[in-house]
């Protein structure tokens, strides 16, 4: 993934690689990064039976947990290399119904800070050349010591 301004820093783009694999939840879920840029990043689920809901959609707790993790990460691009991120607030609208090969979360920060950023999350399914806006948010960070986090 290609993105426009300064290029991220080798010590960042393994802040973050390194974070996301200590994360359990991705995976178990079988998420992956797929895009690293200054202040985004893109995660993709591929689709697995064991992430539905009743109707065979993904799971909204499937859509949110990605959403989540990319909003963060994109904050935690533009942070101090000595720092990680958290999540203070998070407001998801689930739009359609998420079906397809896999879905795509692309956070994006719309307001850095020192201590508190603020972040867009949009999450797309995926299937053949067919794409779908499945969910949009937003969500607060906050800048926290990386030892702490």
């Amino acid at each position: 993934m290609t993105q426009t301004g300064s290029p991220l820093s080798e010590a960042t783009l393994s802040r973050i690689s390194d974070s996301f694999a200590r994360q359990g939840l991705m995976a178990h879920l079988g998420a992956e990064i797929a895009g690293i840029g200054p202040g985004t990043v893109t995660i993709r689920l591929p689709f697995r039976p064991e992430l539905t809901q009743q109707h065979g959609y993904f799971h909204g707790g499937s859509t949110a947990a990605i959403a989540d993790a990319a909003g963060g990460y994109a904050g935690s691009t533009l942070m101090p290399d000595n720092s990680s991120v958290l999540t203070v607030e998070f407001k998801l609208n689930l739009l359609n119904p998420a079906q397809g090969d896999c879905l795509e979360a692309v956070g994006r920060v719309i307001k850095p800070g020192r201590t508190l950023t603020i972040s867009q999350i949009d999450v797309w399914s995926l299937s053949g050349d067919r794409r779908v806006h499945v969910a949009t948010g937003v969500q607060t960070l906050i800048c926290v010591p990386q030892n702490t986090a």
